[in-house]
């Protein structure tokens, strides 16, 4: 008896053990979908180097001289100079999801001053039709284009928010039977164990002829915490290939398989408790401040 019972201690405490893994690992994954490997692709895992100086704002960080032709394309650029929200190139409104759970999307978190669009998560109750759907405790905020893109040049300077809410931007749409998103950079600015990583993500959420979610992504490792200081993010994108770069240096170029669809810009924050962690509430309020995005085409 001693012994059967013995056997049935360990078995429980075996099944305790494993049960009580999974939490923590789902908790540090990141946002859903089959990972997949890109063929021809190229990641930087080294720092940056020597980066670029600035020599006009005319043109990319990474091409000064502008060898590739660029012209700016003035509906997905802004300076934030003004004192309010440009309503005619962005929205503060979510057209589809109303934030991750428990963080509610408020377009009162949502402003410009000081020249920068500033993006603030709050600790804070949320209307009771939202708690009924299962909101609750915090708001963040969602800004995005009025227009969509294909291709182009993409450049923001910001300062991701210092706590564990997200300080993202993407592009996304839908539409002909495609659905697919590009993520210049999601950051957890004072997630454990993330405040020096820059998250890249390209999601294949279904075409005509795939169902299947999937995704590729890397993780620069930056010499420096993210949420520290302002520094200049951008996207090269093109029909042939991707090329992500930070302060005007590639870390990361993928051939371009599939994103060939006209997509929103958009900067958002949001909790994603199961990825980042919570934020703690001492943090809150804390602020994701984007000083410039810039935007140019192919002469």
């Amino acid at each position: 008896m001693r012994i059967s019972t013995l056997l049935v201690l360990l078995f429980i405490v075996a099944e305790t053990a494993i049960v009580g893994e999974k939490p923590n690992t789902a908790k540090k994954a990141p946002p859903g979908g089959v990972k997949r490997e890109a063929k021809g692709a190229w990641f930087r895992t080294d720092p940056l180097g020597e980066t670029p100086k600035r020599v006009t704002d005319a043109y990319p960080l990474s091409d000064q001289e502008n060898k590739g032709g660029w012209m700016r394309f003035e509906p997905m650029s802004d300076e934030f100079n003004g004192s309010q929200l440009d309503l005619a190139k962005w929205s503060p409104r979510s057209l589809t999801s109303q934030g991750r759970q428990p963080g509610l999307f408020r377009e009162t978190n949502v402003s410009v001053s000081d020249g920068q669009l500033h993006l603030t998560m709050r600790k804070e109750k949320v209307p009771p039709e939202y708690e009924k759907r299962g909101y609750h405790d915090y708001t963040c905020a969602k800004a995005r284009s009025t227009t969509r893109v294909r291709y182009g040049y993409f450049e923001v300077r910001a300062k991701p928010m210092n706590s564990a809410g997200s300080s993202s931007f993407w592009f996304a749409g839908s539409g002909d039977g495609w659905r697919t998103e590009i993520d210049v950079f999601e950051i957890g600015g004072k997630s454990k164990g993330y405040e020096q990583k820059y998250n890249m993500h390209l999601h294949v959420f279904y075409t005509p002829t795939e169902k299947e979610h999937w995704k590729l992504g890397e993780a620069w490792i930056a010499p420096w915490r993210l949420a520290d200081d302002y520094h200049v993010y951008g996207l090269d994108w093109s029909e042939k290939e991707l090329v992500f770069y930070v302060d005007g240096v590639e870390v990361w170029k993928v051939p371009n398989t599939h994103w060939h669809q006209p997509l929103a810009m958009i900067f958002d924050s949001e909790t994603m408790g199961n990825w980042f962690g919570m934020p703690d509430d001492k943090d809150l309020p804390s602020i994701y401040h984007v000083d410039y995005v810039r935007a140019w085409k192919k002469n």
